[in-house]
């Protein structure tokens, strides 16, 4: 999971492009980067680790020159979180220079690698797959370009045959020297990508494609649409929209977890809003609660800031039970789930939250959080509350049990790693340290992100086991275990 945006406009998009990726940072705090073109085609790239505020300087934004340009914060899924040569954008010099992000995971990283090199004779520096990714589309291009200019039709024909070659969850946009900016999105629409414009003063338009409609807000950008499964938009260096189809059968299922955590309450993804998904999980939790829980065992729900906030107010709501808020968040420490390694995500809990002790001391306490996945975190927070007084605890997930890895990037790879893989929940409670342990059920979640809108499913691997793209296997899901813990 990473965040990606590009622009082209009428004017430098240095200070747009590093406005947008701070709206962007929650997606990834690993690593950031920043790529731009002057109209002649000299690119200028500026990326190192770290978050947005710190990975920039004045120097370097006087450094991005150019009308057209593309940004990304990181969460590695692939590659060292720690590498700076795994920090995103990716270039190629030929054909014509290519610049590129992406945001996804690519399952078939094993058979490209061999074919990059043994058929493509094309050498790679990194493990990324985004290296991968911005090679297979120079090949294709480079095959498919007949002469010297560049029409929009050969680049939608490369990336025809990129969706033939590469298999997972990709959300990619890339600049071309020259000739303009090319998003595209994997043929299931896993990972989200956005287009808006706006009028610039003399007339013409502006262009941004991204991860999340808040960054169109936040630059009064006007919502086109989502980049459709399978579909490549070219904007030209005139600022000319060009879009095909590039995929023989697409088919939107987007990645349930964009939803039910990884995504700002603020966004609208797929026509559906972040927020008003989140009540819905809140709204099918309070009865599944109801079920599962004596009466009278909860006296207050509390949110684990800030993505359960939604939820847990609409179970407090339906269950008549008092809202309350008992964890102080330091905004000043980033999110523990993405975290680079389990050691960091143990230490940073207790500086991340504080239990006010006030809200807690002899009372039955009912915890809302957005999803359990490793438990860590978890376990932690239950000891926090008993900690600071609580008379019992229960914790309750907006997300159903996450038994199985998630392969289409999110770090959940290993599943010894997952708590829920092969417990019965009292026995996940029981390794908690919680008095009771409630999960949301997987129709539950599908219904209230899908109510009202004109998506038809959703990927909940994770929780299903149900690999959307039919490419996954027992032995790819060795073979990323073996890897990760090599």
């Amino acid at each position: 999971m990473c965040g990606i945006v590009g622009m082209v406009g009428r004017g430098p998009v240095n200070q747009e492009i590093y406005d947008a990726l701070l709206l962007l940072q929650h997606r990834g705090q690993d690593s950031t980067g920043i790529a731009t073109a002057e109209p002649s085609g000299v690119f200028h790239i500026t990326k190192a680790r770290g978050q947005v505020r710190e990975a920039f300087r004045t120097r370097d934004m006087r450094s991005l020159l150019g009308t057209i340009g593309l940004g990304h914060v990181r969460y590695a899924t692939k590659g060292t979180a720690s590498s700076e040569e795994e920090a995103q954008p990716f270039y190629v010099n030929a054909p014509y220079g290519i610049v590129l992000v992406h945001n996804g995971n690519l399952t078939n990283t094993r058979e490209l690698t061999d074919e990059l090199f043994h058929k493509d004779r094309r050498h790679l520096n990194t493990s990324s797959d985004t290296e991968l990714l911005v090679n297979v589309l120079a090949g294709e291009l480079q095959a498919t370009v007949s002469g010297i200019d560049l029409e929009p039709d050969e680049i939608f024909e490369a990336v025809s045959r990129v969706h033939a070659r590469v298999e997972g969850s990709y959300a990619t946009i890339a600049l071309i020297a020259g000739h303009g900016l090319l998003a595209f999105r994997d043929p299931f629409g896993i990972r989200p990508l956005i287009l808006g414009t706006r009028r610039a003063p003399d007339g013409s338009y502006e262009w941004v494609v991204t991860s999340e409609s808040l960054v169109l807000e936040n630059g009064e950008f006007e919502v086109v649409r989502d980049v459709m499964p399978g579909e490549a938009v070219f904007i030209d260096i005139d600022g000319h929209l060009h879009t095909k189809q590039c995929a023989e059968d697409p088919q939107l299922v987007p990645c349930s977890f964009e939803y039910v955590y990884l995504a700002r309450p603020d966004s609208i993804m797929n026509g559906i809003s972040v927020y008003e998904a989140r009540l819905r999980m809140g709204d099918r939790l309070a009865d599944t609660i109801a079920k599962y829980t004596p009466e009278g065992t909860i006296d207050v729900v509390m949110p684990i800031p800030d993505s359960s906030r939604p939820a847990a107010m609409q179970v407090a709501r339906k269950l008549g039970i008092e809202y309350r808020e008992g964890f102080y968040k330091n905004r000043y420490v980033g999110r523990t789930f993405i975290m680079p390694g389990q050691s960091a995500r143990k230490r940073s809990v207790r500086q991340k939250l504080n239990a006010m002790s006030s809200e807690f001391k002899g009372k039955n306490v009912l915890l809302i959080d957005d999803s359990i996945v490793r438990g860590t975190t978890s376990k932690q927070i239950i000891q926090m509350a008993r900690d600071a007084g609580a008379t019992s605890v229960t914790f309750a997930s907006a997300a159903p049990p996450v038994r199985y890895p998630h392969v289409y990037g999110i770090n959940m790879p290993t599943r010894h790693e997952l708590v829920a893989h092969g417990r019965s929940i009292p026995e996940i409670a029981e390794e908690l340290g919680a008095d009771y342990v409630v999960y949301q059920e997987v129709a539950d979640l599908k219904a209230a992100i899908l109510e009202g809108s004109d998506v038809e499913d959703l990927d909940m691997s994770c929780f299903d086991g149900r690999y959307i793209t039919g490419t996954v296997t027992e032995e790819y899901l060795d073979w990323v275990e073996s890897s990760q813990e090599s």
